[in-house]
């Protein structure tokens, strides 16, 4: 089936999530993981994604847990070194889809405030023809109903779709509404895919 769109997930597809990294560099592992077990902090963080602004959260646990509020301070004021670095082959395949002509759009679980901030950080991430995303619309994948509102928006046949995605559950959502999916796990294996589907030559999925 021809793709008439490409949808790409943002957090370890385009950029990594991985806070842990973060923490690791500033407090050193052993705190980060003390930390981490006594604030479940990327549980929290869903109410982000769901519509909560950053800092209302980040105010929300340092009440819970004052001990740890220098380091729950962070999430908020480091966001730009939580969510990073870009990953740089992914982002060429997203350039060079665009340069192709092919409409490129984001679904990502991502908070309606902090996604301006992280796209200051990475301009690329303001080259989607379409953004979905969950803060904004106040659905989180793999809840059938975001992926429903993508359909419905940019008019496309689900099966027109192709949408890569590092979680499982999402991908599973997606496909069970008849969407082409591709389980992201490195640059490399999306490359091959978007060369598969015939959307980039090799030389443009390098």
């Amino acid at each position: 089936m021809p793709i008439d769109a490409v949808i790409f997930d943002i957090g370890n597809v385009l950029i990594e999530w991985q806070p842990e990294n973060f923490y690791d560099r500033t407090i050193g592992a052993d705190r980060r993981k003390a930390f981490f077990a006594a604030t479940d902090m990327h549980k929290h963080h869903e109410q982000v994604d769901a519509g909560v602004p950053l800092l209302e959260m980040v105010e929300t646990v340092v009440a819970l847990h004052p001990d740890w509020e220098a380091e729950i301070r962070m999430w908020h004021d480091n966001w730009n070194d939580l969510a990073a670095p870009a990953i740089p082959h992914s982002v060429r395949l997203l350039d060079a889809l665009n340069r192709n002509n092919v409409p490129v759009f984001a679904l990502t679980n991502f908070g309606w405030d902090n996604f301006p901030t992280s796209q200051q950080a990475f301009p690329f991430l303001k080259t989607f023809a379409r953004e979905y995303v969950s803060g904004r619309l106040q659905m989180i994948k793999p809840d059938p109903r975001i992926y429903e509102h993508v359909e419905q928006d940019c008019g496309i046949a689900p099966d027109r779709l192709l949408f890569a995605d590092d979680r499982a559950d999402n991908i599973k959502a997606a496909a069970a509404r008849g969407w082409q999916t591709h389980l992201f796990t490195d640059p490399q294996g999306w490359a091959d895919r978007l060369v598969a589907e015939g959307l980039l030559s090799k030389e443009d999925a390098a």
